[in-house]
């Protein structure tokens, strides 16, 4: 039991965040070795157990707020079924683990991994309290997994592989501030939520989407491959279906849970990344 409730701690389901790390070995064909495919996977992992860290972290700072929330007071530590002093001894072995193995691998790759950490000890420590900064936060959590999948082929991330990834990122750390204010759960939970409101967050996920489209349909033309542009549709639908679920269903609380589950997404997905790999990979 101790066991199960110890790995729940760790969400291993947020992990899949960690794909960005993934992404510029995917857009660069060149680098596809089995070397790079090796390191990159070091690299999921390494900030697969930084995250887990971090998770434990806010957690711990967080376990009396959670047990006033409908879905996370069943975290393992607002429930009382891990021990306090056994999370923190979980955290800490991740955490020196993930940068021991991020110093294996490049040098500028522990120093994204540092970079992440602190980022996010700084969100965890206050630093979320604060609106629109939170976001953003979150946001660069992401665009320093593409960096560091970057670092670790030795290829330069593209300007808009950064800037998709930074604009959707926001998006999806939007939709679930505006999921916490439907379900009213008030500042008391969150004290970022006292900056937003409904009709805030609606205008700031739209100037998102309206970004990040745009982006994309000019990463698509002046990339230099032929008929890129025919994966924007994918994109669209993709985007069209996580709006419905944060607008009209009222359920994007949790991004990786929508992603792991959501069968429209998931197919999606797939047929954007088949769709985008034959293009790039069949020249």
């Amino acid at each position: 039991m101790i066991l199960l409730e110890t790995l729940k701690l760790l969400r291993p389901h947020q992990w899949v965040k960690n794909a960005f790390i993934l992404a510029p070995l995917f857009f660069t064909p060149a680098a596809m070795t089995v070397g790079n495919v090796e390191k990159v996977w070091l690299g999921v992992l390494c900030f697969s157990a930084l995250a887990s860290a971090i998770y434990i972290l806010n957690d711990t700072m967080d376990r009396a707020s959670d047990r006033q929330h409908p879905t996370k007071c069943k975290r393992p530590l607002a429930a009382g079924t891990v021990p306090l002093p056994l999370a923190l001894v979980v955290m800490a072995v991740l955490a020196t683990g993930g940068l021991l193995l991020a110093y294996a691998l490049t040098p500028g790759f522990l120093i994204l991994s540092l970079i992440y950490l602190g980022v996010n000890l700084g969100y965890s420590l206050g630093l979320k309290k604060i609106s629109i900064l939170d976001v953003m936060l979150v946001s660069l959590g992401y665009v320093l997994r593409v960096f560091g999948g970057a670092e670790l082929i030795g290829v330069r991330a593209s300007e808009w592989i950064i800037v998709c990834t930074g604009l959707v990122s926001l998006f999806i750390a939007l939709a679930k501030r505006r999921d916490d204010i439907v379900k009213d759960l008030g500042k008391d939970h969150r004290k970022a939520l006292a900056g937003y409101n409904l009709p805030f967050l609606d205008t700031a996920i739209a100037m998102m989407l309206a970004g990040l489209l745009v982006s994309y349909l000019l990463y698509t033309v002046e990339a230099g491959i032929h008929n890129l542009y025919l994966t924007t549709p994918f994109v669209i639908m993709g985007v069209l279906r996580y709006l419905q679920i944060a607008l009209v269903e009222h359920r994007s609380g949790s991004p990786t849970t929508i992603v792991l589950t959501d069968k429209f997404l998931i197919g999606n997905v797939l047929a954007w990344i088949t769709t985008f790999g034959a293009l790039i990979y069949g020249r």
